[in-house]
């Protein structure tokens, strides 16, 4: 199973974006789907979860800004991101955690 990632973009802090993963099967295959990113010179974060039952899970950077939601039949999660700032600069990859599974990362930046 494959994971494409998109819209990642520029934005200005404050902006919003929605970025799109889809996968190339049924995304129900999956206990768990996230979000991780990586910041230049950074190792890879955690920053949202989704499991098949619908448990989201955020890290606390994130929290009350970033929504994780999946659609099943379109096998798409998304990451609605509102408020942000130039820290969530960063490329932004959807992973099957449990399958290893990466996708490949679609950049994020913000400007202040």
């Amino acid at each position: 199973v494959q994971l494409q990632a998109s819209g990642g973009g520029l934005v200005q802090a404050g902006g919003s974006l929605r970025l799109s993963c889809a996968a190339s099967g049924s995304i129900l295959n999956f206990n768990m789907l996230a979000w991780y990113r990586q910041a230049q010179g950074n190792k890879r974060d955690f920053v949202a979860h989704i499991t098949s039952g619908n448990t989201t899970n955020y890290a606390d950077a994130v929290k009350g800004r970033f929504t994780i939601s999946a659609d099943n039949a379109k096998n798409t999660i998304y990451l609605q991101m509102n408020s942000l700032k130039t820290e969530d600069t960063a490329v932004y990859y959807c992973v099957a955690p449990f399958e290893n599974t990466w996708g490949q990362g679609t950049q994020v930046t913000v400007s202040s």
